[in-house]
């Protein structure tokens, strides 16, 4: 049984935002500030990457735990009112994510996703590796 009412429950969804994220927002703070220039939410690529650095030619994706489902992590789970409903949709969610980076990998991009848990506890370590790897 859902802790909040029907109303309660739609009212807290819709306030979700899809993009312009806490999460996206940190880091993109953290890669600017190593020097790194971007565009955001680019149209022009298949799932409309949250940080594009054409420079490098990489994209990153900043994955929310629930919404694509990291089932590392507390908060990647099912939730147990309406279960099938939330399964379906998680999987369609995850399909979808696998076609656009495998679409983006073959015009020639390179593809990082980036787990909000792990921006959450992002360390100097964490971003000096993200930053190698985008411009390896």
């Amino acid at each position: 049984m859902d802790k909040w009412s029907k109303e309660k429950r739609s009212e807290v969804m819709s306030k979700i935002r899809s993009k312009d994220t806490k999460p996206e927002k940190k880091l993109r703070s953290l890669l600017f500030s190593r020097g790194l220039r971007f565009r955001i939410h680019s149209k022009k690529l298949p799932g409309t990457p949250d940080i594009v650095l054409a420079k490098y030619k990489t994209v990153i994706f900043v994955h929310g735990c629930f919404w694509h489902y990291h089932k590392e992590c507390r908060d990647g789970r099912i939730p147990d009112t309406n279960s099938l409903f939330w399964e379906t949709k998680l999987s369609r969610n995850i399909s979808r994510d696998n076609k656009n980076q495998r679409e983006i990998v073959e015009l020639g991009w390179k593809v990082i996703v980036v787990w909000e848990c792990k921006i959450k506890k992002a360390t100097d370590d964490f971003v000096d590796d993200l930053v190698l790897t985008i411009k390896s």
